[in-house]
């Protein structure tokens, strides 16, 4: 294909941030968005340069033009249009997280891997450079084997019943929106823990912070407070038997990592500012991926996403906490 037809689902905060993006990405055409509001999807395809503009997912969904759908709505609608989108033939590039919960992660790969197509949880960070550069020096051996690693993400977020963040019913609470990314981070280097402790605040049915720890047979572990309530630096550290790496503030979106050897000397710092906002990197493997034929992305695999999802449903579990549609 000589350009990408995009379709969006959503028209909030992140969704902009992803067009942006994807209006400097070569090879992207901003096709179609749908909202549930044909007025303000009107509004973000003329703001955004959309060809089409949709007043129903369904709509959408249903136009046989579309290469790709990036889904951008609340976390509880994200599975009924996953399959929505996969039953009608469209590749799916869909924000984490990316289901509720690993039952219906596993239904949606099901659907994907019969009908041949494409599915992808949009962790933008796994595709970021510097996240890539970390990994190169992990692989390579610069800071031995991994003993520790502590990750945070804290966003201070005044409490309104009616948002999305805070409504069980959307799937909110800080687990699904912020705590996966340190257990993504954490998994990636070290896998599936063999034990967690944790410690979490609820209310209303939804956790507003959280404290982990995970345990792996090595003798590694991983430290991790995440919430909408506390103040943290949100950065990361991954500390191995010769060495360490850090992370700026906003590990996830960090444009700067730090190698240091074990008497913490610093080694080697590398930089790499964002071109457009970040979200550009993921755009461009999406790209690859189809262009490849692939029908998954091997910065974030399949049995990846599941593990994390799985992770998240043994903690609220042992948390107690439950969505309505579970």
């Amino acid at each position: 294909m000589d350009k990408v037809k995009w379709g969006v689902i959503g028209a909030g905060r992140i969704a902009r941030a992803f067009c942006t993006a994807l209006a400097e990405v070569g090879g992207a055409e901003l096709y179609a968005v749908g909202s549930r509001t044909p007025d303000k999807s009107a509004a973000f395809a003329e703001e955004y340069g959309f060809t089409r503009s949709y007043g129903s997912y369904s709509e959408l969904l249903s136009d046989s033009e579309v290469d790709v759908v990036y889904i951008a709505t609340p976390m509880a609608a994200h599975y009924d249009i996953c399959i929505e989108a996969l039953e009608k033939g469209r590749n799916v590039f869909c924000e984490k997280s990316v289901t509720l919960n690993a039952a219906q992660l596993r239904k949606i790969l099901t659907l994907a891997d019969e009908k041949g197509l494409f599915f992808c949880e949009a962790m933008w960070m796994k595709c970021r450079p510097t996240y890539l550069k970390m990994k190169e020096w992990v692989r390579s051996g610069r800071i031995g084997e991994i003993r520790y690693i502590k990750a945070d993400f804290s966003n201070f977020v005044p409490y309104d019943a009616n948002d999305r963040l805070f409504r069980a019913d959307c799937g909110g609470g800080a687990l699904l929106d912020v705590t996966v990314y340190p257990l993504t981070l954490v998994h990636d280097l070290l896998g599936v823990p063999d034990e967690i402790q944790s410690a979490a605040h609820l209310d209303n049915g939804i956790d507003l912070s959280s404290s982990l720890i995970l345990r792996y047979a090595s003798g590694a572990f991983a430290s991790i407070d995440t919430g909408f309530e506390l103040g943290l630096r949100n950065n990361a550290v991954i500390s191995g038997t010769e060495g360490s790496i850090v992370f700026g503030d906003c590990f996830f979106c960090s444009e700067t990592a730090e190698l240091f050897d074990r008497d913490r000397r610093l080694i080697e710092r590398y930089d790499s500012p964002a071109r457009v906002n970040g979200y550009e990197y993921e755009i461009e493997e999406v790209h690859r991926c189809l262009a490849s034929g692939l029908l998954g992305s091997e910065l974030i695999p399949h049995s990846a996403t599941l593990e994390v999802m799985e992770i998240m449903d043994g903690l609220r579990r042992v948390w107690g906490m439950k969505f309505p549609q579970e």
